[in-house]
C-alpha cells in the first residue's frame, strides 16, 4: 500500500466505539501515531472504552495512547492536542469524529438536548481543531477530517439539532480550507452511513451487515493522506458506495439593480431562478459576489 502514515500522530475524537474505533485502528494498521479520544465506558466491560482500543492497537503492533475528555468542553479539547504533543511532539491528523443523539420532532425538542448536540459536534469540533491549528500551521502540514451527514446536508425527521450541527461543519470547512491553504492544511468532511452503536436501532436489519464502518474509515484514512491534496471536499461513504456532494448555485436571472423587483415578477420567473442548467459552485463567498456584479455588467452593456 502506498498510503502509510509512518511518522504521523493523529488525534481521533469519539473513537472508543463505531466509527471512531474504526478509524483508529486503521491509522494505527498503517502507522499512525494514535490519540485514542472517548468520555464513554465499554459495553462488555466496566472500563473506559478508548482503554480497550487502545489495547486492541497496542495489541497488533501499533502506538496508541488513551484520552477520556469530552470535546464539548473547551479546556478538555486543547488538553487533549496538547497530550498529543507532549507524547510525540507534533499533531499531524485531526478526525472529528464524537459525536451524540438527542434524536425528537422539534416541536417535542429540548432546548438543552439541542445545545449539547450542537457543543459536542460542532463547538467539539471547532475547540479541538482550535487547538491544533497553531502546530499545524507551523509544521507546514496538516490534514483536518469533519464528520458531516446526510442529515446535514438534506435533512431528516426528528434531527433538527443533529443536522444543524453538521451543516455547521460545512461552513467552518469552507472557510478553514481557505484558511489553512498556504500552510499545507488540507480540511474534508465525510458524510458516512455505517452500522455502529448509534445505527443498530435505524438501519434495517436485512442490509445493516453491508455497512461496515471499514468501508467509511478507507474513506477517511484518504483524506488524511499527504498523498491527497484536495481540500474542501464532501464525501458521501457508506457500504463500499463513495460520492462528492457539493454546494452548488443556478444562474439565475439577473434584474435591474436599480429597481427594486415585486415579489409578483419573482414569482412569474421563479422556474427560470431555480433552473439547475449551468449551475456553478464558488471556492468562496466573495465569488459569488463577483458573479452577480458580472452579470450586472452584462445587462448594462445590453
Amino acid at each position: 500500500m502506498t498510503i502509510r502514515f509512518e511518522d504521523r500522530v493523529a488525534v481521533i475524537t469519539g473513537a472508543g466505539a463505531g466509527l471512531g474505533r474504526s478509524h483508529a485502528l486503521l491509522l494505527a494498521r498503517l502507522g499512525a501515531k494514535v490519540v485514542v479520544n472517548d468520555p464513554g465506558r465499554s459495553r462488555s466491560a466496566d472500563r473506559p472504552s478508548a482503554d480497550e482500543v487502545v489495547d486492541e492497537i497496542r495489541a497488533a503492533g501499533g502506538e496508541a495512547i488513551a484520552n477520556h475528555s469530552s470535546v464539548a468542553d473547551p479546556e478538555s479539547a486543547h488538553a487533549l492536542i496538547a497530550q498529543a504533543i507532549e507524547a510525540w511532539g507534533r499533531i499531524d491528523i485531526l478526525i472529528n469524529n464524537a459525536g451524540i443523539l438527542r434524536d425528537k420532532s422539534f416541536v417535542k425538542a429540548d432546548m438543552d438536548d439541542f445545545e449539547q448536540v450542537l457543543k459536542v459536534h460542532l463547538l467539539g469540533s471547532a475547540y479541538c481543531t482550535h487547538a491544533a491549528w497553531p502546530h499545524m500551521r507551523a509544521a507546514g502540514f496538516g490534514r483536518v477530517v469533519m464528520i458531516t451527514s446526510n442529515a446535514g446536508l438534506y435533512g431528516n425527521f426528528g434531527q433538527s439539532n443533529y443536522a444543524a450541527a453538521k451543516t455547521g461543519m460545512l461552513g467552518l470547512m469552507n472557510t478553514l480550507v481557505l484558511e489553512g491553504a498556504k500552510y499545507g492544511i488540507g480540511v474534508n468532511c465525510i458524510a458516512p452511513v455505517a452500522l455502529t452503536p448509534m445505527t443498530e436501532n435505524v438501519l434495517p436489519t436485512e442490509i445493516a451487515r453491508h455497512f461496515d464502518p471499514a468501508h467509511v474509515s478507507a474513506a477517511v484514512a484518504l483524506l488524511c493522506s499527504a498523498d491527497f491534496t484536495e481540500s474542501g471536499v464532501i464525501l458521501s461513504a457508506a457500504a463500499g458506495h463513495y460520492a462528492t456532494a457539493r454546494i452548488a448555485c443556478s444562474r439565475g436571472i439577473q434584474l435591474d439593480p436599480s429597481a427594486t423587483a415585486s415579489p409578483d415578477a419573482l414569482l412569474d420567473r421563479w422556474n427560470e431562478i431555480t433552473d439547475t442548467a449551468g449551475e456553478r459552485t464558488f471556492p468562496n463567498a466573495g465569488a459569488e459576489t463577483e458573479a452577480i456584479l458580472e452579470a450586472i455588467k452584462t445587462l448594462a452593456r445590453t
